[in-house]
């Protein structure tokens, strides 16, 4: 009896250790402590296009001028905590911050990155590519018309996003700029991405966030 309990115990510990680890997926405790302490305001809501439904998070900066728009690409492991919290770090630096789940509706029951028990990665690594581009100019179509917007749109994207911002960025004929950091060439790529990317890139043409990004974890 003794042995079997303690059998049960070793498989009970597994198996919380992997649910841990697939909650661990999207979400970080630190960023989520941050998130709760901003003292910007933020939103979700509802962008709707080609009979999708994509859930936004849209994070608006302090301040009285109308602001750009930047639209935040989430990374390998979906629009989790820390993405939402970059997105508020955009706003602080001044921005209006729009982030698309790009995983809306792909959830059991028609969720979004955070109703996934497991395998967001996966289901991130298998979206359709045109599915993607047609959800993030659809945010960014929605971002621009917010009347807190001055008319400019600027791209970020990191890990998984960062190719996906090169891609958006070949099919956006009125981005301002492209941030660059972390960088996976997406495929199909039209061959003008580079020049529009490195013009992007060049002093002085770039907002002055782009320091901001250089670390996924707290120091």
């Amino acid at each position: 009896m003794k042995r079997f309990a303690g059998t049960m115990i070793v498989v009970m510990g597994m198996l919380l250790g992997a649910q841990t680890v697939a909650a661990q997926e999207w979400s970080q405790p630190w960023a989520r402590v941050r998130i709760e302490k901003s003292p910007r305001h933020s939103e979700w809501v509802t962008v709707k296009h080609d009979g999708r439904n994509v859930e936004t998070l849209v994070v608006y900066p302090e301040s009285k001028d109308k602001r750009p728009v930047v639209l935040v690409i989430h990374e390998i492991f979906g629009l989790g905590d820390w993405a939402q919290e970059l997105a508020d770090e955009v706003a602080a630096a001044g921005y209006i911050a729009v982030a698309p789940d790009l995983l809306s509706g792909m959830a059991p029951n028609g969720g979004r990155t955070k109703d996934f028990p497991e395998g967001v990665t996966e289901a991130v690594s298998k979206l359709n590519p045109d599915q993607v581009t047609a959800d993030l100019n659809a945010a960014a179509d929605y971002g621009l018309k917010l009347p807190a917007s001055n008319g400019k749109l600027y791209v970020a994207g990191f890990c998984w996003g960062g190719g996906q911002r090169f891609r958006f960025a070949t099919n956006r004929g009125d981005l301002s700029a492209a941030f660059v950091s972390t960088v996976r060439r997406p495929r199909k790529t039209r061959c003008h991405a580079s020049s529009h990317l490195s013009t992007a890139s060049t002093p002085g043409t770039t907002p002055a966030l782009t320091p901001r990004f250089r670390t996924q974890s707290p120091r």
